[in-house]
């Protein structure tokens, strides 16, 4: 298939989209079909992709390319990409990996556009059953993969930390509630056994409540506790993640999926989630889910989990079949069925 492929943000820029548009294209194009990439991004960065990266395209590019396609994919809406397809009448096939709404959960124009658009499409994928069940029922979910080359198991590193927190440091993503939750850990078992002799809880990333969250760490008397690495990335994030038994996501906002949830499992973490929106697909029956925005209800499943060694080796020993419901080669040909079947109608 000649398959063109939407991208609003792409490499260099690093996000969730962006790096889901670089693992589909590449898989796509692996399955032997042939790729032309749009996006707005106009950085090239270093990389090189074995497909056509053609970045801010003018209207004249924009359409040449639209009728080169024989079916569009934009990898979340993406309409002043994809305008040209509804007049030359290709077939297109949209994936939903954002909710449509603000942030406050309204439903602005701009999202009531993005809902006419969807009605047009050939098909509609969602990252989620929660993203399917809110935004658009009918669609297929089909859930993100993630980077299997990059975040692995790695010989020889001692696991000897208990907690790990990987987000960028603001109030939706839940990182108090990680630290107060540490802190009624250390109340319950102030001096642990040989399981684990100190609680400990890594924080890693970057972002405007940093300071607010070391002052949280003090005044929880959890500072010894508690420690802030900074924003890591590559193999240093890795090892990082390979050092620690188990990784918090107490994201308060409804994450759309939580592909951090993905890779701390795929480095040896079992994942403890919050239950609201896409975090619940992402950890399947390989982690555990806690009532987002309770601290009591997240110690509760810490305390669960450390007092209970068989419930810690299930989880993990049903990490490996759910990572593989993720291999970027299985994520792809589920997309790529759909595409053929939007094709063939």
């Amino acid at each position: 298939m000649k398959i063109l492929f939407l991208s609003h943000k792409f490499y260099p820029e690093i996000g969730g989209i962006e790096v889901n548009s670089e693992i589909l294209a590449n898989a796509f194009h692996n399955e032997g079909h042939e790729i032309k990439l749009l996006t707005w991004t106009p950085d090239p960065g270093i990389k090189t992709f074995p497909f056509e990266v053609i970045r801010n395209p003018p209207l004249s590019v924009l359409l040449k390319e639209h009728r080169w396609a024989e079916v569009v994919f934009e990898n979340n809406p993406s309409l002043r990409l994809a305008w040209p397809g509804f007049f030359l009448r290709k077939p297109f096939v949209v994936a939903l990996r954002t909710w449509i709404n603000r942030m406050d959960g309204k439903i602005a124009w701009q999202d009531k556009l993005k809902l006419g658009w969807l009605k047009q499409a050939s098909a509609v994928i969602a990252v989620s059953d929660a993203v399917r069940k809110k935004c658009w029922p009918s669609a297929t979910v089909i859930g993100n993969p993630y980077r299997q080359e990059v975040f692995k198991i790695l010989p020889g590193i001692d696991r000897s930390i208990d907690f790990v927190f990987l987000g960028r440091l603001v109030s939706d993503k839940g990182a108090d509630l990680a630290i107060k939750a540490i802190a009624g850990v250390l109340k319950a078992h102030p001096v642990r056994d040989k399981v684990s002799p100190h609680i400990a809880l890594t924080v890693v990333g970057d972002g405007p409540e940093l300071a607010i969250l070391k002052n949280l760490a003090i005044d929880s008397g959890v500072q010894d506790n508690v420690e802030f690495t900074g924003a890591l990335k590559g193999s240093a994030l890795v090892n990082c993640l390979n050092k620690h038994r188990f990784i918090l996501v107490p994201s308060v906002w409804e994450e759309p999926f939580g592909n951090v949830a993905l890779e701390g499992m795929a480095c040896g973490c079992v994942p403890i989630v919050s239950d609201g929106g896409g975090l619940v697909d992402a950890v399947g029956d390989a982690g555990l889910t806690f009532s987002r925005g309770s601290v009591d209800s997240l110690l509760s499943s810490i305390l669960n989990i450390l007092n209970n060694p068989g419930l810690e080796k299930r989880l993990r020993d049903a990490a490996g079949d759910h990572l593989q419901e993720h291999q970027p080669e299985i994520v792809s040909k589920r997309y790529l069925s759909v595409i053929k079947g939007a094709l063939k109608r």
